[in-house]
Formats: C-alpha cells, sequence, structure tokens
C-alpha cells in the first residue's frame, strides 16, 4: 500500500499539470451535468414491510385517482374576541375563500367547515382542507401563490388566518451563513497548523473541489434516482469535513519530510506513501459506515448513505492525488515543519557570532521547550488510571439523559412559531384538540369478508371503546365496496406516547377482526408512518452496529496487527456516540442551552438520528483512531517502549489531530444555524460528537489505556500475523538506513527504484 501510493504521489507531484487538467475537468463534466439535469420532483417517503406502507399502497390501488400522495393544505381561521366563526360576516368570509380554492387548476376538493364539521365546540375556530393532485413539492408556483392570497384575503377581514399541511412544503436550504462562518474558522485553523496561506489553501482548495463533484453529481442524478435535498446537504456536510481533514494530514506529513531535507518531490511521495495510507484506512472505514445504512432497509436513508460514501471516496482520491500535484506547484511556499523557529534560531546565532559571543558564551544552551501534545502524552501515561476514570465517568455521566430518548419524525408542531405552519398547527390544538393534528387513517380491506360492511361497522364500533380516542368518522367505501377508510382523532398529539400506544391498540384489535370476520384492519397516515418508521430503525440498530464495527474491527485488525487496540477504539467510540446522543436528548427533547442555538420548539428526537449518528460518527472516529495511533505503533516497532511509543504518537499527530477535529466541528456546527430542524439537529449532533470523540476519547482515554496495557495492546496470536495481509501503512517498505533519494544517487523520475523494507 504505502509503496503504491509513495509512486502515485510522485507521479502525481510531476505530472501535476496532468492531474489538475482532470479533476478540474471532472468538476467541470459534474457541473454542466447538474446545470442541464431536469429539477428534482419530490421525494418519495416509503417504508417497506411495515404496516403503513401496505396500507398506503393498498389504498393507491382500491382508490384510483384519489391521489393518496396529495398534498394538502389547511386553513385554518380563528375569529376575533367576542365573535364566532358561525356569525354571518366570517361565514361569507369562509365562503367566499371556499369558492375561490376551488377555482384552482390542481384542486381535487375543498371542503366547506360548516357542512363537514368543521367548527370547534365554543365556534371560534374553523378550518377547510385544499387536496391537491400532485405532492406539495411539485405543486405550481402559481397554485402555492393561490393558496396564500387567498389566506391574505381571509385575514385582511379581521380573522386570524394560518395555513397547515404540506402544500406550502419547499425545499429546505441549510444556513449558508454558518456553512461560511465554519469554512472560515476552518480556514484560520489551517494557518495556524500549516504556518502559511499557500499550506493552508491547499486542504480548502481540494475539498471545495471534492465536494463541487460530489454534489454536482448529485444534483445531476437527482430526478432519476429521486434523490432529496437532505442527500445533498449530508454530502455537503461530510464531504467538506473529511476532505479537508485528509488533505491536512498529507499536507503536514510532508512538512515533516521536508523537514528531514528530503527534496520536495521525494517528501510528496513519502507524504502520500505514509500519511495517505491512513488517509485510505480511514476513508474506508467512512464509506463502510455510510454505505451500510442499506441494511435498514429504508430507501431515503440508503440513498443518503451511499450519496455520501460516493462523496467521501472522492475526497480520498482528490487528497491522494490533486495535493501532491498542488504542492508541485507551491514548490517553496510550503515550508519544512519548524523553519520559523529554526530562521530565528540562526538568525540570533548569527547576531550572537557577530559580537564575539558566538561558541565562547559558558551559558547552558537551552533545550526546545516540549509541545502541549507531547507534555499532556507524559501527564497520562504517569496517571493513566486517573485520566481513564475521569473520561469515562464523565462521557457516562452525559450520556445518561440517553436512556430518555424519545424518537419520532418532525411536523408542524416543531416548526418555528413565526411560520404560518405552526401558527395553523397551535390553532387546530387550541380548537378541536391536539390529537386532530395527527388522524389516523384505519384501512379495512374486507375483500375476504363475506359482510364488508358489517366488517367495517365492527372495526368501528371496536375502536370507539379504546382508550384515548376522541371521534371516530362512519367507514367511507370504495366503488367496488370492497375497501373503506375510517378516520380516528386521538385525544393525544402525534409525537406522544399515548398516541403510539393507541395505534398498537388498534392493531391489536384488528386481528381478531381479522379472526372473526375475514376483513384485515390497517393503520396508516402520517403519524402511523412516524411511529412505524422509528420502529424500524430502532429493530435495524443493532444488526446495523454489528455490521458496521464487526467489519471495521477487522479492518483495524490488519491496519494495526494487534486484537486489544481495535477493541479499545471499538468501544470509545459507543462512548463517544453515547454521550452525543445524551447532549442531542438534554438540548432538543429537553430543552436545556436550546436557546443559544436557536431550538423554539423541544419535542422527540428525528427517528433516523441514533442510527445515522452511529454511521457518521462511527467513521469519523476511526479517523482519528487511525491518524494518532498509526504513529505510536510506528514508533513502537521501530524499539521504542509502549508508553515512549505513545509520547511519540503525541508529538508527531496531536496537533494536527486537534486541528482536524476543530475543522470538523466548525464545519458541522455551520449547519446549527439551518431552519429545517433535522439539519440543525445533525449538525449539532455531528459536531458534539467529534468533541467527544477526539478531544475525550482519543486525546486521554486512548493514550491511558494504551499507558495500562503496555506491551500487551500490541499483542496478536502468531496464527493470525502469519495470515493477515501485511498493508505497511507505517511506510516501512519506504525506510532505508541510508536513503538514496535522499543523496541524490537515484535518478528520482525512475519510479522503479524503490527502497528495500
Amino acid at each position: 500500500m504505502a509503496t503504491f501510493l509513495y509512486k502515485l504521489g510522485r507521479l502525481a507531484f510531476r505530472r501535476r499539470h496532468f492531474v489538475a487538467l482532470i479533476w478540474v475537468a471532472l468538476l467541470t463534466l459534474a457541473g454542466v451535468g447538474a446545470a442541464s439535469a431536469p429539477a428534482a420532483g419530490p421525494t418519495s417517503f416509503s417504508i417497506p414491510g411495515t404496516e403503513a406502507q401496505k396500507a398506503f399502497d393498498l389504498l393507491e390501488q382500491r382508490f384510483p385517482g384519489a391521489s393518496a400522495d396529495g398534498a394538502t393544505g389547511r386553513i385554518v381561521f380563528k375569529a376575533p374576541d367576542g365573535e364566532k366563526m358561525t356569525d354571518a360576516d366570517n361565514k361569507a368570509t369562509v365562503a367566499k375563500t371556499v369558492k375561490e380554492l376551488g377555482d384552482g387548476s390542481e384542486v381535487v376538493s375543498v371542503t366547506d367547515p360548516f357542512t363537514t364539521n368543521a367548527v370547534s365546540k365554543d365556534g371560534t375556530v374553523a378550518y377547510t382542507s385544499v387536496r391537491y393532485d400532485a405532492p406539495g413539492m411539485e405543486l405550481a408556483d402559481s397554485t402555492k401563490d393561490a393558496l396564500e392570497a387567498a389566506g391574505d384575503e381571509a385575514r385582511a377581514t379581521g380573522l386570524t388566518v394560518d395555513i397547515g399541511g404540506d402544500a406550502l412544503q419547499a425545499a429546505s436550504e441549510p444556513g449558508a451563513v454558518g456553512e461560511i462562518v465554519g469554512i472560515a474558522i476552518a480556514a484560520v485553523v489551517l494557518v495556524i497548523t500549516l504556518g502559511s496561506l499557500v499550506a493552508a489553501g491547499l486542504p480548502l482548495l481540494t475539498a471545495i473541489i471534492g465536494v463541487g463533484i460530489g454534489v454536482s453529481t448529485i444534483a445531476a442524478l437527482a430526478n432519476a434516482l429521486d434523490l432529496g435535498d437532505t442527500t445533498s446537504t449530508l454530502a455537503l456536510m461530510i464531504g467538506l469535513a473529511v476532505g479537508i481533514d485528509y488533505a491536512l494530514f498529507i499536507v503536514s506529513r510532508y512538512r515533516g519530510e521536508l523537514a528531514e531535507g528530503r527534496d520536495r518531490e521525494d517528501a510528496a511521495g513519502r507524504a502520500t506513501g505514509t500519511a495517505g495510507s491512513a488517509v485510505v484506512f480511514a476513508g474506508l472505514t467512512v464509506v463502510i459506515a455510510l454505505a451500510g445504512l442499506a441494511v435498514v432497509n429504508v430507501p431515503m436513508l440508503t440513498k443518503m448513505g451511499l450519496a455520501a460514501a460516493g462523496t467521501v471516496v472522492v475526497a480520498v482520491l482528490i487528497a491522494l492525488t490533486m495535493i501532491p500535484a498542488l504542492l508541485g506547484y507551491a514548490g517553496k511556499r510550503v515550508r519544512p515543519t519548524g523553519e520559523k523557529r529554526r530562521t530565528r534560531g540562526g538568525d540570533k546565532a548569527e547576531e550572537a557570532a557577530q559580537s564575539g559571543q558566538s561558541g565562547k558564551s559558558d551559558a547552558p544552551q537551552q533545550k526546545a521547550k516540549p509541545g502541549l501534545g507531547v507534555r499532556w502524552a507524559s501527564f497520562v501515561i504517569r496517571r493513566p488510571a486517573v485520566v481513564l476514570l475521569l473520561g469515562v465517568v464523565g462521557l457516562g455521566a452525559i450520556a445518561v439523559p440517553a436512556t430518555q430518548l424519545e424518537l419520532g419524525l418532525p411536523d408542524d408542531g416543531s416548526q418555528p412559531t413565526s411560520t404560518t405552519q405552526r401558527r395553523a398547527y397551535d390553532l387546530l390544538s387550541e380548537g378541536f384538540g391536539p390529537g386532530f393534528n395527527g388522524p389516523l387513517m384505519i384501512v379495512v380491506d374486507a375483500k375476504n369478508s363475506d359482510d364488508p360492511k358489517a366488517a367495517a361497522t365492527t372495526v368501528t364500533d371496536q375502536i370507539k371503546g379504546l382508550k384515548d380516542v376522541v371521534t371516530v368518522t362512519p367507514a367511507a367505501f370504495n366503488k367496488a365496496g370492497d375497501t373503506a377508510t375510517i378516520t380516528v382523532i386521538p385525544n393525544s398529539k402525534p409525537s406522544s406516547t399515548q398516541t403510539e400506544d393507541l395505534v398498537h391498540a388498534i392493531r391489536d384489535e384488528g386481528a381478531g377482526v381479522k379472526a372473526d370476520t375475514g376483513a384485515e384492519v390497517l393503520v396508516t397516515g402520517t403519524t402511523a408512518m412516524n411511529i412505524d418508521f422509528s420502529q424500524k430503525l430502532n429493530d435495524a440498530l443493532v444488526p446495523y452496529l454489528a455490521l458496521v464495527v464487526g467489519l471495521a474491527f477487522l479492518l483495524l485488525i490488519v491496519v494495526f496487527r494487534s486484537i486489544l487496540v481495535p477493541l479499545k477504539a471499538a468501544l470509545g467510540f459507543l462512548l463517544s456516540v453515547l454521550a452525543a446522543l445524551g447532549a442531542v436528548v438534554a438540548v432538543f427533547q429537553w430543552g436545556w442551552l436550546s436557546g443559544l442555538i436557536g431550538v423554539e420548539e423541544t419535542g422527540p428526537i428525528m427517528s433516523m438520528m441514533p442510527i445515522f449518528m452511529v454511521g457518521v460518527v462511527f467513521g469519523l472516529a476511526m479517523d482519528y483512531e487511525v491518524f494518532l495511533v498509526t504513529r505510536m505503533r510506528e514508533a513502537y516497532v521501530h524499539g521504542e517502549s509502549p508508553s515512549q511509543a505513545v509520547v511519540t504518537g503525541f508529538q508527531h499527530s496531536a496537533r494536527v489531530v486537534a486541528a482536524a477535529a476543530v475543522i470538523m466541528m466548525a464545519v458541522f456546527g455551520g449547519f446549527i444555524t439551518s431552519g429545517e430542524s433535522m439539519i440543525k439537529m445533525i449538525g449539532f449532533g455531528l459536531a458534539i460528537a467529534v468533541f467527544f470523540d477526539a478531544f475525550v476519547v482519543r486525546m486521554a482515554i486512548v493514550p491511558a489505556v494504551l499507558a495500562l496495557l503496555g506491551k500487551k495492546a500490541w499483542w496478536l496470536p502468531k496464527w493470525l500475523d502469519r495470515a493477515l495481509p501485511n498493508v505497511d501503512i507505517e511506510g516501512e517498505g519506504l525506510r532505508t538506513e541510508d536513503d538514496p533519494r535522499k543523496a541524490g544517487d537515484v535518478d528520482p523520475d525512475d519510479d522503479r527504484e524503490l527502497v528495500r523494507a
């Protein structure tokens, strides 16, 4: 591996014009494809294998033309204080609104609240429902404008009017300002870490090109593959973070190779062969974690994972090829590590010599002060048990809120209070009860029943007797008379555990109805879909975790040639992801410090958050593990004691790993400014998870464990050692006792001449 990447790095350095041209061409091609591709339609949301999805599919078959996936708009009216919606003037306003809405070309139906019993008991709130023949994302702008205009006209008469439903649904837009701030912070960190604007600009440039290729490709394929806006947002988030970090590791290693006296081409090759090997394996763990989301069998989640994994592959390839090429362009503007320090020291020595003091002073020479990483590592190996205990107990305490995790999907109730959707949601809850915003649709498949109407009546009567039921509408049959729908209004809000219990109770009753009448009872609707989605993700979490952690564990055994080091890496990841989930629950569910990041409404955690965080955070956690511990292993296999190897690893890698973590936190943190609650939650969760994993687990717990284990940390059974392939991630194959390339007696253009192991 190291030898191949060494050749690749030197080749890219020499053929820099060709490499740069290839990547620019790919970026242009992806951009043209994105610009010329048809606009992406609405993304379909399906949950194969669930009862709610089965009922939804049955509705499309048995009620043709009913537009089961069509958008719904709900205009909610509230009378001024002292008036009622049944007053003549208010009724006239509502009637006019209903008439105007019915003239729309995409409108299927409009209800009159005074004939459909859609007026609250106290008469102050009423609503009209508008059903369209296309999903919200497909509705024409003129249709949405007409809906808003009808609301504005009614509002002008003195009524309080707000619009809910998904008819006004628009594509989510991430917080652009936050992204810019995140990239700006990353730029500052790069300048501090690498010591020059040119060196800092290289990771930013390659990351932007890589993300541009990835996101443009997603946009080009969005319509054909049914990719949503969240897919490109995730690819942007992950691609920026890993793209900057991977390039940073290679540039930092290049500067270190220059400091050892190597020529620039050889330094680029060796940086690619050593740090590049770590990049390949770190990227592979991220790809495994993201692609592994396919085991959940939720198409939307699978597409998100595969798209983000593809962007990570691009980030790895561009770091391995374009970074060496850009280093060739940069030339002497990228300086060796510590050059400024050596230059300042040389200047002082020269001044002393000119004043006659050089070489004659009896004052002892001052030793270079150890870096912060070395001092911290030395502290940890002196007190490993204390550091380990504090780290584990601290993260464990933060993880406690995760035991109260409640899952759900965002609805209008989680929108900011400034939106008309949220105000409409609150008005409906006020006038009709909290469960009105989450009606359940019961589908009675009576095709195999002798008396379909009697079966539907039995279902209706049994549901009315259940706890937490407010209203049950009469059964409505299709034209064939073999399928009926019944609407049930719960007494609790859609995201409550009481509503979830009601769904399960109806399904239990349905099993008895099928045994007695032959009719199958299915529960669907948005609320039921959310419940089934959460359950499906919960059921898939353990198999997914076993698959991803298992594959990565085997991969890390190959990388580190150890059993305990990969085991420690996996356990540390579990600790950091549980702590991150605890922090997410505390902020987004309990409301702790929620005002600091603009969380206006607390509630259940997004259903996909746990499994999503497991996938993404595991990949990123293994990044830090690979980059930090490979330098420790490199020192250990070259004769250093286990404790000294830990210090050496920190000396070479701690600064860069810390910078990489800060960069990831800045990039992820930028998405906290998004107005989309799901994106905000993902950004916060990933940022806090990176903090816990990089600075607590990898920087404290890992060296403490290695110090306690000593030589046992690097133990591997001999039979397994012989069976494993030698991937040479430390670049052992590039070492010689007397480096001919450094001595200048080998043609640097001859890639066939490889140094012996």
